[in-house]
């Protein structure tokens, strides 16, 4: 084989898609714009997701101040719960009667028997004795029974006038407030039965025996 063969053959066997220094720098120079892009484009997906995510915050944020402001707060009730208390207290006092009802019956008692003679006739001996002290502890008890509605009445309707913001009260203060009114409207419902004699009508004096006055007169 000649020396000319041989250098044809060479050249043959040797690589004919050999890149030329500038395809090399167009090739990278691609490369490095392509990865630029894909670099950018990762970027504005992570920038649309901190901005959905920071929406989103913001609206749980407007959310949770919608609620906190529409959400009323409960009330410490310290005074509302001592007015209930009392409210239930004075109904129950209404119903059985009281240490001022019992003078006060006491009292009419005795002013009914320095009152009334023997020469005074029975119905008015039982009006005096009897009648008047049951109409007093009837007053007296209805008196309790009014304030207990009263002070039940402005319990439940206080949130109404009160701070804005606290308009929800305690439920056991609401329950004995309830108990009060309800305490007070049966109290006076018992005290104006008890005043016109509804339940128990005024003792009657037994009529005289026939000849009891002339047996006495001939004594």
């Amino acid at each position: 084989m000649t020396a000319t063969a041989k250098s044809k053959t060479d050249e043959a066997a040797s690589p004919t898609d050999e890149l030329d220094p500038a395809d090399a720098v167009a090739a990278d120079e691609a490369a490095a714009e392509e990865a630029e892009e894909e670099a950018k484009a990762e970027r504005a997906t992570e920038k649309d997701g901190s901005a959905v995510t920071a929406e989103d915050s913001d609206d749980d944020d407007l959310i949770a101040d919608d609620d906190e402001e529409v959400a009323p707060r409960v009330s410490s009730g310290v005074a509302a719960g001592a007015a209930a208390v009392v409210s239930a207290v004075l109904g129950l006092s209404a119903l059985t009667g009281t240490w001022t009802s019992r003078i006060a019956a006491e009292r009419e008692t005795l002013m009914g028997q320095l009152t009334t003679t023997q020469t005074s006739s029975p119905a008015d001996q039982i009006s005096a004795v009897y009648g008047n002290a049951w109409h007093t502890t009837a007053l007296v008890n209805g008196g309790f029974a009014l304030l207990a509605l009263v002070v039940g009445i402005v319990v439940l309707i206080r949130p109404a006038f009160g701070t804005p913001g606290i308009s929800k009260q305690a439920g056991w203060v609401r329950s004995v407030a309830w108990a009060g009114v309800a305490l007070g409207v049966v109290g006076i419902i018992m005290s104006l039965g008890m005043y016109f004699d509804l339940f128990a009508s005024m003792p009657t004096p037994p009529p005289a025996a026939p000849g009891a006055g002339g047996a006495g007169a001939g004594s």
